[in-house]
This record gives C-alpha cells, sequence and structure tokens, in this order.
C-alpha cells in the first residue's frame, strides 16, 4: 500500500532554490514535503558553485607564492599536493552540508523524501511509494552537464563539473572543451596547481561578457600559458595509450591535440526528464519549463525556480526565485521577477563581473549613451597591493541614469554589488559621484568612473566664465 501525504507545499529538488522555499515556507507555518533523489544540497554545494571556488582558491594561493617576489618576499616554486588539494575542497563541501542536511530541514519542520519524484496527476506527485498531494508544487530540480554529440566522446573517458573535483590527483594536461565562465575558472585553477591546460572554444571566450573586458582575462590567460584555441569546432576525440585526443576543425583543416585528461564543459541542460510533467500539464522542452513572471507553470498551481525554468543558471537566481514563490504560494501576493539588475561574476584572477545591460544592448535599446570607465592602475591601493590589471566600464543614458556596469579586476565580484543596488534602485550616477569613498579602496574606482560624468561640464570653458565672473567680487 502507497503512503499518502497531504501538504501545503511539496518542493522537488533539494538545491537551493528549493532548500530555500521548504525552510522558508515551513518556518513560516506552511505543511511541507521535499523530494530529493540524490544529495541535500544539489549541483551548487556538491559539485558546482562550492567545490570550484575552493579548487580557486586553492589555484589563486599557489599563484600568489610564485609572484610573491614583486613585494620583496622570495618563496620559490609552490609545491602542489593534488591530493591534499582536493581534500582541501571536500573539506569545504563537508562544512557546509550540515547546514543543508535531511537532519537540519527535518529539525525545521520539513518532511524530507529521498527518492525520484514523478507526477501523477495536477496536483499529485509519487516518490518512493509515497503519493504526495499538495495545494502547490515547486519543481526546482536543477540542471546538468550538457554532454555534446562529438563523434568518438561517448567511447573517450572525460570529465564533467560532476567528476571533477572526485579525484586525488591533478591532470598533467588538462583539455577544456568549453570556454564559457566554467571552462574558464576551471582552466585558471589547474594552470595555477601546476597543469599544463588547452582550452578549445567553437567562438570567443566568455561571449555573454563585455569583449573589452573579457579580453582582460584572455590577456591574462596568455600569459600564464594557457593555450586558447577560440574559432575552432571539435569534431571527434578518442581515448589513447596515455590519455585523450581532441580533433580540430578551423579554417577547413583539421588537427589533433592529445592531452592526459578531458574536461567537458560545453554549457548546462536543465533537468526535466523523468517527472512526468506532462501529467501535470507543464509545458516544457529541452531548454526548460515555460514560466509566467510569477514562476508558474502551465499548471498555476506548480511553479518552477532556478536553471530547470530556463534563463540565468545561477544560484543566487534560484534564492531570488524562491522570494518570488513564498510571496505567490504563500501570501498571495502577485510577485513577478525582475532581472534588470542580475548579477553574475567570473572568478578568474582577475573577477570578472556584470550587472544591467552591456554596452551593445544598452545602445540597441537607448540609442545614444554615456560610457564611463576607470582604469585600476589609477587606483591606489590597487597599486599598493600590485593588482593593476583591470578597469571598470559603466554605461549610462545621457542624463545619468545608471543602465549596466561590468568591472574586472581584483575583488570584482564585491565591488559589483553597489552597482547591482544602484541599478535596482533606479539610481542616477550622480549618487555614486557624490558618495565619500574610503581612501585607500578599490571601490574608488567606481567613485571615479561616476565622477568623470560630469568631468566635461565640470571643467567646460563656461564653467571657467562663470568661475571668473564670480570671482570678481571677491
Amino acid at each position: 500500500m502507497s503512503q499518502r501525504l497531504e501538504v501545503d507545499i511539496c518542493v522537488i529538488g533539494g538545491g537551493s532554490g528549493g532548500l530555500s522555499i521548504a525552510a522558508g515556507a515551513s518556518q513560516m507555518g506552511a505543511s511541507v514535503v521535499l523530494v530529493e533523489k540524490a544529495k541535500m544540497g544539489g549541483d551548487c554545494l556538491n559539485y558546482g558553485c562550492v567545490p570550484s571556488k575552493a579548487l580557486l582558491a586553492a589555484g589563486h594561493a599557489a599563484q600568489a607564492v610564485r609572484r610573491a617576489s614583486r613585494f620583496g618576499v622570495t618563496a620559490g616554486d609552490p609545491q602542489i599536493d593534488g591530493k591534499a588539494v582536493f581534500n582541501h575542497v571536500q573539506g569545504v563541501i563537508d562544512a557546509i552540508a550540515p547546514h543543508d542536511s535531511v537532519e537540519r530541514f527535518e529539525g525545521l519542520g520539513v518532511t524530507v523524501v529521498q527518492a525520484a519524484g514523478r507526477f501523477v496527476g495536477p496536483q499529485e506527485l509519487e516518490a518512493g511509494g509515497t503519493i504526495i498531494k499538495a495545494k502547490r508544487f515547486v519543481v526546482a530540480t536543477g540542471s546538468r552537464a550538457f554532454v555534446p554529440p562529438i563523434h568518438g566522446l561517448d567511447e573517450t573517458p572525460f570529465l564533467t563539473n560532476e567528476t571533477l573535483f572526485e579525484r586525488d590527483k591533478l591532470p598533467e594536461h588538462l583539455l577544456v572543451i568549453g570556454g564559457g565562465p566554467i571552462g574558464i575558472e576551471m582552466a585558471q585553477a589547474h594552470r595555477h596547481l601546476g597543469s599544463a591546460v588547452t582550452v578549445l572554444e567553437m567562438a570567443s571566450i566568455l561571449p555573454n561578457d563585455d569583449p573589452e573586458l573579457a579580453d582582460v582575462i584572455r590577456t591574462r590567460l596568455l600569459k600564464e600559458k594557457i593555450a586558447l584555441r577560440e574559432g575552432v569546432k571539435v569534431v571527434g576525440t578518442a581515448k589513447t595509450t596515455t590519455g585523450v585526443a581532441v580533433t580540430l576543425e578551423a579554417d577547413g583543416r583539421k588537427e589533433t591535440i592529445e592531452g592526459t585528461h578531458l574536461l567537458v564543459a560545453a554549457g548546462r541542460r536543465p533537468n526535466v526528464e523523468g517527472l512526468d510533467l506532462e501529467k501535470a500539464g507543464i509545458v516544457y522542452s529541452p531548454k526548460g519549463i515555460e514560466v509566467d513572471a510569477r514562476l508558474r507553470t502551465a499548471n498555476k498551481k506548480v511553479f518552477a525556480v532556478g536553471d530547470v525554468a530556463g534563463g540565468y543558471q545561477f544560484t543566487h537566481v534560484a534564492g531570488y526565485h524562491a522570494g518570488i514563490v513564498i510571496k505567490n504560494a504563500l501570501f498571495r501576493l502577485p510577485a513577478k521577477a525582475d532581472y534588470s539588475a542580475m548579477p553574475w561574476v567570473t572568478y578568474t584572477a582577475p573577477e570578472l563581473a556584470h550587472v544591467g545591460l552591456t554596452e551593445k544592448a544598452a545602445k540597441e535599446k537607448h540609442g545614444e549613451i554615456r560610457i564611463l570607465r576607470w582604469p585600476f592602475f589609477e587606483n591606489d591601493r590597487a597599486q599598493a597591493e600590485g593588482e593593476t590589471d583591470g578597469m571598470i566600464k559603466v554605461i549610462t543614458t545621457k542624463s545619468g541614469k545608471i543602465l549596466g556596469a561590468s568591472i574586472v579586476g581584483d575583488k570584482a565580484g564585491e565591488l559589483i554589488q553597489m552597482w547591482v543596488l544602484a541599478i535596482g534602485q533606479k539610481m542616477k550616477i550622480g549618487a555614486i559621484a557624490g558618495m565619500i569613498a574610503p581612501y585607500p579602496t578599490l571601490g574608488e574606482v567606481g567613485k571615479r568612473a561616476a565622477g568623470s560624468f560630469f568631468t566635461p561640464g565640470l571643467f567646460s570653458e563656461r564653467t571657467k566664465q562663470i568661475v571668473r565672473f564670480l570671482l570678481r567680487f571677491g
């Protein structure tokens, strides 16, 4: 006999978005069932954000040792212990895991069903022999690494983000298919940890970022002797006696590159299979579940959040979605998702961060715009710390409304947050120009860029005439 549960909310997926909704709804008085077939914490904790940033931190530490001599500190070449590096990565996961654990959520009053779920009707789900009837459902099943249809790949050993961190040894020569944020971050992390690295990208690296700022990252990667092969098509892979071989095609010519390991980082695909979404009247495609601005599916009793809802595939988007669903499902408020101030960061060294409209998008939407720039090499804190590569680029209207901001440089992910607030609150550039920034800080690059909006008028001939006139009166 199947067990039956009747609850207010059933959440499918124990990743960032699903956990936030389950915890919030339960603490606000709703009865909640959380269905998770794999590891609690989802992709972000176990295979994505957390382990990748832990590996990057190890790589940055090794690179800091190599570059210490610029401060008059002699450290020599760092000794890399691959097993210890991956133990560090696992240690970070283990430290965070209790916050996402079954025990914690059961302590919050959430009923956790550790099984795969599938819809059996518009308001019913089956999971592990349990039939769950809920007033509202939330699909938060996330995404997985996309494996492109490359000839020979099914017979070639390769890594994805789900297997990259479960290792005890660093690769001798890592080949990376994909020059997006994941591919570039992992390429630099492994290079800093001593591996030879080759990146293979069909277009240009970091294609969703401002090309001017992405070029700063490209220059750094080349300086660090990462081989970047842009504008190439991967047409085949094969296993070799020493590792793997990848065949490329560019300008009608083929070439084969060999390495010891292969990482496929060619994008992600939403997890929509096996849910029997059709039985709940939910419309979906390989790109994800179709949702409206309130994150409701075609079945208005079912919401979808995070990667499975298509669009931006970031952990912080899933967290943002959670708040939208809570307002709609619990408080009946018609809250809608607004992505106008949605930031993203690539955690290379230097970091690359963005929010709002790019230069190209701003020109298409607003026509005449103002572009404000300020380089890190003109910032005193950047000079003191020897991190002068980078710049800020701010896009405004002619009247000074802030449309977008991109930053490439040290701690760009922290510096972008002021601009997220500014765009979200529809502030004008004068608010940033007029703030008092502590000295010396990297944040001054933003204030300087903002101040440059007023430079043409402030130091114009007309202003000089006004000043001379007023000085006549003593």
